[in-house]
């Protein structure tokens, strides 16, 4: 059993207790579901952008503890004083350490930029869930999900205002996503099963991607150097983690980051 399939397991359980005891009608009607959204895709794409959706983790099963210093208050703050693009907040709680507490707070603050809520869906009542937090954006892990799971998941969550980020490690993750035209594809360079990363995967993938896509590269960008790399090769958005997050002040190490390829 994979690190990934442990992952599945453990958050079916997990939802299916919070769906007993939680009804979609209180969801629904919670303060931020009535919200009008921002647009990931409007973000990356917009003149000047940066293209970083910079993200909070305060843990991995790879890595453990990489900082559980810095508050969600200190990292959005900084994040959006880098002008990044997005901001992406884990809300697995059991092997990344976070809550929805936690993209709660951040919108709060962060009332300008997208935030994408960064969690393994398993089920629609998570989708409704990331309305009703705040969330602008959620994650679809192709590997994770039926091809029938993200056609249903991927339209619910259009339905309710927000956009998708689809991610993908291999082309039979990306042929299970049903009519990819305008589209936000993640390329995650880190391999789910092995947590090993490579950054030419990426890009060997990214030639399979059709141009009406808006392509993202998720995992192991460390260099801001790299960036530029991979903007020849039509990627328009970098979502970074551990790199800013390993520092004692993720924002500062954002802001020089972002300062570097400018």
């Amino acid at each position: 059993m994979t690190i990934l399939d442990k992952i599945i397991a453990f958050k079916k359980k997990e939802v299916a207790k919070i769906k007993a005891e939680v009804p979609v009608k209180k969801l629904v009607e919670s303060p931020s579901f009535g919200r009008t959204t921002f647009s990931l895709k409007k973000s990356l794409l917009e003149v000047g952008s940066t293209g970083i959706i910079a993200e909070y983790k305060r843990q991995s099963p790879s890595k453990g503890i990489i900082n559980d210093k810095a508050t969600i208050a200190e990292v959005t703050n900084g994040y959006l004083d880098a002008n990044v693009a997005a901001q992406s907040i884990l809300t697995d709680t059991s092997f990344f350490g976070g809550t929805m507490a936690d993209l709660m707070e951040a919108r709060v603050i962060n009332q300008q930029k997208p935030i994408l809520r960064k969690d393994f869906i398993v089920d629609g009542f998570q989708i409704v869930e990331a309305k009703a937090i705040g969330a602008d954006v959620i994650l679809l892990i192709a590997s994770c999900l039926t091809s029938t799971e993200l056609k249903n998941y991927g339209n619910l969550a259009v339905d309710l205002g927000m956009e998708v980020l689809y991610e993908v490690h291999t082309q039979e993750d990306l042929d299970k996503i049903n009519d990819l035209d305008n589209k936000i594809i993640g390329i995650n360079n880190r391999n789910l099963k092995t947590f090993e990363v490579d950054l030419e995967h990426s890009i060997k993938l990214s030639n399979q991607i059709p141009d009406t896509c808006l392509k993202v590269s998720e995992s192991g960008i460390s260099d801001p150097k790299i960036i530029t790399g991979l903007k020849e090769f039509g990627f328009h958005g970098f979502l970074i983690g551990e790199n800013f997050m390993k520092e004692e002040n993720p924002g500062e190490a954002c802001q020089e980051f972002i300062d570097q390829i400018r």
